[in-house]
């Protein structure tokens, strides 16, 4: 790992964290341009074409018998863990729940309208890794939103369920579930198939070729974000203990060679001893060439003079974790504008919120936490401006209207003004 202290290097650092992920080959661009167009034009047919030849079956939809007995395969007490998950995110996603205002003014009423979205499409990714946990991520905000139809796509190679992820599903109720994936999943939910009706959002991560479809697709449906690989940053003082840090950037570094864990620190003394600790602690995970590759390419001691500095590099990274291990991490946080989800103190690694915590772990990542938020309730909602004029009302803003419209050279905007003031 990268101990960095001059600005020229930590500048180059941070520029090539920035490219991390950046771009998409033309193949993979024509290949998924390729299975959209194929899906919308076939169907059902090209949508099994494409599972028969990825996935070695044909099944679409996954009948509820085949979900139950699936579901009853799995660990007693990874279902119970997947259950008090289940209560703290619902808890937590209905403190988000927005409700319809409006007020009313002189002969006037004006407010907005807040509505769930009619139909959803969640993609769980099954393929070389299968998460349960993204199951409650996703459906959970859609339920407490009071989406009407939650469409559930989800890879099974093989024609094999993972029983963790069917238990998920059961779990939250979910019926409508397909085993499909990659661009033509996101094709069947966004133009729709004979037999699976298109939604109007699609939600959840992916591979490239997800990721891809997703993109392109955005604008015949809504979508949540463009996911790209996973990253931590750690700002910590010589108040913090080397062996969690360590921990914490493996906990990232273990999910793809492109991940990014990062620490921050005042702290030298502390860096090595950081460095020390990844070495030993590397060498005991199944992950762990995935782990090294990582830390290799984009991973980084990066020593401040301050706090203060640390937060600064913070906000230009925009991570997706933010961990503060510092002696008061609170006090800190005034300075930190741009991170997906904050984690303070110690006692409370980016693991939790992965999974129990409550907040929504389905994160902006790429420095996209400069202006983009977790995935929540709001997400799965639309809004309507509300506006009823009574004559006297209308009359009184009649003026300035028809003055802006002149102004903007648009005449029948003026006469549909003038019309009613003569009236």
């Amino acid at each position: 790992m990268k101990i960095l202290t001059k600005k020229r290097e930590i500048d180059d650092f941070l520029g090539t964290l920035r490219k991390r992920g950046e771009g998409v080959s033309a193949d993979v661009v024509n290949n998924t341009g390729n299975i959209l167009a194929s899906v919308r034009r076939g169907g059902d047919r090209a949508v099994r074409r494409y599972t028969r030849k990825f996935d070695g079956h044909g099944v679409l939809r996954l009948a509820p018998s085949k979900i139950k007995k699936a579901a009853g395969e799995a660990d007693a007490e990874v279902v119970k863990a997947l259950r008090l998950a289940a209560r703290r995110i619902r808890r937590f996603h209905r403190k988000q729940k927005e409700r319809s205002w409006s007020f009313a003014e002189k002969g006037a009423r004006l407010g907005q309208i807040i509505r769930p979205l009619r139909r959803v499409g969640v993609y769980v990714p099954g393929g070389a890794a299968a998460y349960p946990s993204t199951v409650l991520m996703n459906v959970i905000p859609a339920q407490v939103a009071g989406v009407d139809e939650i469409a559930v796509t989800v890879p099974t190679p093989g024609g094999r369920l993972n029983p963790h992820v069917m238990a998920a599903l059961r779990l939250l109720g979910v019926e409508e579930v397909y085993s499909i994936g990659g661009a033509q999943a996101v094709a069947a939910l966004a133009y729709g198939t004979e037999s699976i009706a298109p939604v109007d959002k699609i939600v959840g991560p992916g591979n490239i070729y997800v990721a891809t479809a997703k993109r392109m697709v955005f604008g015949t449906v809504d979508i949540d974000m463009i996911a790209g690989p996973s990253e931590i940053l750690v700002i910590a003082d010589s108040s913090a203990r080397p062996d969690f840090v360590a921990s914490d950037l493996l906990s990232q570094a273990e999910h793809d060679p492109l991940a990014s864990s990062v620490l921050v620190t005042t702290s030298r003394v502390l860096a090595r001893a950081v460095e020390e600790e990844l070495k030993a602690q590397i060498k005991k995970l199944k992950r762990n060439a995935t782990a090294r590759s990582a830390l290799r390419r984009y991973g980084a001691a990066i020593i401040e003079r301050s706090l203060e500095e640390a937060a600064e590099v913070s906000n230009a990274i925009a991570p997706e974790h933010l961990e503060i291990m510092t002696r008061n991490p609170r006090r800190l946080l005034p300075r930190l504008r741009n991170a997906g989800a904050i984690f303070l103190g110690s006692w409370t690694p980016e693991p939790i919120g992965d999974y129990a915590a409550g907040p929504n772990h389905t994160l902006p990542t790429g420095g996209t936490a400069r202006w983009a938020s977790p995935l929540g309730v709001y997400d799965f909602v639309k809004r309507s401006s509300l506006l009823e004029f009574t004559r006297q009302g209308f009359l009184g803003l009649a003026s300035p209207v028809e003055r802006i419209a002149e102004a903007e050279g648009l005449g029948a905007h003026v006469a549909s003004v003038r019309i009613r003031r003569k009236a």
